[in-house]
């Protein structure tokens, strides 16, 4: 692996060329920062992480409409990492540390077998993920739940981000590495257009260091040769149609809408919403859910710029000091996958 390694940094020197390429995993971003990629690559080769993590860009508006049920008489179930996603005034943890039956459940099953063991509870589950989780979500609908259950659906679509950053034009990206998990089941298809359409030289990559690097190298090398496609560096679990039993689940049970992300304004066609045939499953529906005025960002957080690949955790006044993983003031220090607890775990400390 050391000497494959060393191959491909030579390789990437040898074609390297002035490139601003993104990232959108926190997996990917997590093998970045343990191995010290960006320490291997020439000066000209910057690698950015964008949205890539799941509980990182659910809005303040949708932890709010969470809190909104606290005094509802409904048991709220949810990932560990969620629980202290900031909400405009406070997160799910403040509201269960006064008392609100917040429970950490390890997936949506959990949370259906509470539902059905206790068929006096309403049960309500934080639905969170990209692509990757809105399969189960789906699946778990098909397969009718107890009546007492139902969602809070804050799933989102890679692509639609992703063509809202380059558009834009305000992080200047001229090349992406695809998310190795989000492409197992969307596949490689619907990121084409980023070629065809900007121009814009992509790889799928997978996990590991070599991944990485093979996906930088082929990526200038498609610059070199004015190439722009997508390469599949992932071919051992991406095809480019990617899971089509899973993708047909989505397609029963989940409309596609507009709807804003942290640190990004309403995008469109960028989150999954429950169709109008399974409205008893809900929870928007049946609590009859509206927020408004929501405060977006705590004092001093950076967290949409870092989100938008404008800026690093490092830029932060408050990373390291007031905001740190036992004491989060921002989502992207929250969860293991955000950019900020990354950094926070791998950056030298003074």
């Amino acid at each position: 692996m050391k000497n494959l390694s060393k191959e491909l940094v030579s390789r990437i020197n040898d074609i390297a060329v002035p490139v601003r390429i993104m990232h959108v995993c926190g997996s990917h971003e997590h093998a970045i920062m343990e191995n010290g990629i960006r320490s291997l690559l020439p000066e000209e080769v910057e690698i950015v992480a964008g949205p890539g993590c799941p509980v990182c860009v659910v809005p303040s508006r949708e932890i709010d409409e969470a809190l909104s049920l606290v005094n509802r008489d409904v048991t709220i179930t949810t990932f560990g990492d969620m629980l202290r996603v900031p909400g405009s005034n406070q997160s799910l943890a403040d509201a269960k540390s006064k008392g609100a039956d917040v429970r950490v459940v390890y997936g949506i099953n959990n949370a259906v077998e509470l539902a059905e063991k206790n068929p006096e509870k309403k049960v309500v589950f934080i639905a969170a993920g990209f692509e990757t989780t809105a399969p189960t979500t789906a699946s778990t609908i098909l397969n009718e739940p107890p009546e007492n259950f139902s969602i809070l659906s804050c799933h989102r679509l890679i692509p639609p981000a992703l063509d809202f950053l380059i558009s834009s034009g305000e992080t200047n990206l001229n090349a992406l590495i695809e998310p190795g998990h989000v492409c197992t089941i969307i596949g490689t298809k619907p990121f084409d257009h980023f070629s065809t359409k900007y121009g814009i030289p992509q790889a799928t990559a997978g996990f590991n260091p070599l991944d990485i690097l093979m996906a930088v190298y082929l990526i200038l090398r498609q610059i070199k040769n004015d190439d722009p496609h997508v390469d599949n560096e992932y071919k051992r679990a991406v095809r480019e149609e990617g899971n089509i039993v899973a993708q047909k689940a989505m397609d029963e049970v989940f409309t596609v809408k507009s709807r804003e992300w942290r640190g990004f304004p309403k995008m469109p066609n960028s989150v999954l919403e429950l169709k109008d045939e399974f409205t008893q499953y809900n929870a928007r529906d049946i609590y009859d859910i509206e927020v408004k005025d929501v405060k977006e960002a705590p004092k001093g957080c950076i967290c949409g710029p870092i989100l938008r690949g404008l800026k690093r955790p490092t830029d932060c006044k408050l990373f390291g000091k007031s905001c740190n993983p036992m004491h989060p003031i921002g989502a992207c220090m929250v969860s293991k996958e955000g950019t900020c607890n990354i950094a926070h775990r791998y950056t030298p400390k003074n």
